[in-house]
């Protein structure tokens, strides 16, 4: 059953909607979990272990064996700042972020469905996995992009695996709502979080989190906010195994956004449960420059309803977290991806974390997704002939 997350209105699962038709507020998938936990042991370690909590038709599924990512437990960092941190390395899906998760289940019920294209406005990683998830089901993709405002290894991605894609003059938020018009015309299947069967693949998350963690929960799960779909997922995912039995107690799930792009964040120090847009979102971190998030309802009741918290971090602040991660525990991260990391740090030196608590970190997308970026923060190759003597002396006095 689909379910508004506003005023309760009920749809078909075999509907294809994207927003509530009474109210125009988003949607949700309701299931129950009527298994035991016991179930997913023994199977393989991906996303779709957990088949019998996604309601899709599983003889549809087109994956890439995505999910069943690294989960770090980080000492020297964690010392540093004085919790006990792991890290959820989600740029180890397929096409290199969280976008895989949501693309398998999304595709699946578009296999289900039997629609001919489907297609995403994007920042960069959903294209990315909608285009290789396309390739891998046969369907046409269409993909809107705002114009210059893409990362170079996304853009490729989505590129290469032959997704049409549109150069829109404009932002985001306009290429979405482009995206949305068509997708209400029939013209395409819509593969943006929007489509709540999306969040149904990125849910996973907080289930890998549980069992990784021996089935219990960390006391604060952190990770970076744009589009605020991915923030909700986690907490629909723990929600539903806390209320499984499978674990006895949920995080405090706590989002950071960009200082140039914080609708949530503003939202939050205000205690309302909508956002008022950021007309003209702009950080370094591409994934997340979103002004008007489409899941900003289900982020700030994941926020209010798990006695979470929101915070801002600057572009430095980000740059410097995503460098910390990198040459301290050897987790190289797009620069959206390093927020939570920085939001960890602004976090603990306000006094909002505790010392000693239990922090799982999400971080959302590879390196390689910006790699300007990551080549513009360091500093360039020594140029030197190849000669002992001389590359001897080089070593001795570093």
């Amino acid at each position: 059953m689909i379910r508004c997350v506003s005023c309760g209105a009920e749809y078909d699962d075999d509907e294809v909607i994207y927003t509530c038709e009474k109210c125009g507020s988003v949607l949700e998938l309701v299931s129950d979990i009527d298994v035991s936990k016991d179930i997913f042991d023994g199977r393989r370690d991906t996303l779709w272990k957990f088949k019998e909590c996604i309601p899709v038709d599983e003889s549809k599924i087109v994956s890439l064996d995505e999910g069943g990512t690294p989960f770090c437990k980080c000492d020297k960092l964690g010392d540093e700042l004085g919790v006990n941190l792991y890290v959820k390395v989600e740029g180890s899906n397929p096409t290199g972020s969280f976008k895989d998760r949501g693309m398998t289940v999304g595709m699946t019920k578009a296999m289900e469905l039997e629609v001919s294209t489907v297609g995403c406005a994007s920042t960069g990683n959903t294209s990315a996995s909608l285009a290789a998830y396309a390739a891998r089901a046969g369907l046409r993709c269409i993909v809107f992009l705002p114009s210059g405002k893409v990362a170079l290894g996304k853009l490729a991605q989505a590129m290469f695996h032959g997704a049409e894609v549109m150069s829109i003059n404009g932002n985001f938020d306009e290429a979405l709502e482009a995206m949305t018009a068509l997708a209400l015309e029939k013209h395409l299947y819509l593969l943006n979080s929007i489509n709540p069967y999306r969040l149904e693949g990125q849910k996973t998350i907080g289930y890998e989190i549980l069992r990784d963690l021996g089935w219990q929960s960390p006391d604060r799960i952190i990770l970076p906010v744009g589009n605020a779909g991915n923030i909700s997922a986690i907490w629909k995912g723990v929600s539903e195994f806390y209320n499984a039995g499978f674990v006895k107690d949920l995080p405090m799930m706590t989002g950071i956004q960009a200082e140039g792009a914080c609708p949530v964040t503003n939202a939050f120090r205000k205690g309302d449960r909508r956002v008022v847009p950021v007309e003209n979102p702009e950080t370094i971190a591409t994934a997340i420059r979103i002004g008007a998030p489409v899941s900003d309802i289900k982020a700030l009741n994941a926020i209010y309803d798990s006695n979470g918290y929101s915070e801002t971090v600057s572009d430095e602040e980000i740059l410097d977290a995503q460098k910390l991660l990198a040459r301290t525990e050897g987790i190289g991260v797009e620069p959206a991806s390093a927020a939570s990391i920085a939001g960890l740090k602004k976090l603990v030196d306000q006094g909002v974390i505790d010392k000693g608590e239990t922090i799982t970190c999400v971080v959302t997308g590879h390196l390689l997704k910006d790699p300007n970026t990551a080549i513009d923060a360091c500093t360039k190759p020594t140029e030197v002939d190849a000669d002992i003597d001389t590359l001897r002396k080089l070593l001795m006095n570093k």
